[in-house]
């Protein structure tokens, strides 16, 4: 048996993902990003430079320019390792 004061409570909203397949990863899609690092075999600068291209902007807490920035600091590295 439900109580009344159980009736009277507005719904929860759901839980947001935050741990498997995030909405601002890409969710769970063949798009989500680190499967498309992981089949490009991308290493590790090249693929947070994905990463922070493909999710630029998702997350309210870091800006569209932000992010592109954090790529470009992972590509110019990155290059610098491949012109030394």
């Amino acid at each position: 048996m439900v109580a009344d004061t159980d009736l009277t409570r507005p719904p929860r909203p759901p839980k947001r993902e935050t741990i498997n397949h995030p909405s601002h990863y890409g969710g769970d899609t063949i798009y989500e990003v680190i499967k498309v690092i992981e089949a490009w075999n991308l290493g590790f600068h090249l693929g947070n430079t994905i990463k922070y291209i493909a999710r630029a902007g998702q997350k309210p807490e870091t800006s569209y320019v932000e992010d592109l920035k954090k790529a470009q600091w992972y590509l110019n590295r990155e290059i610098e390792k491949h012109t030394k």
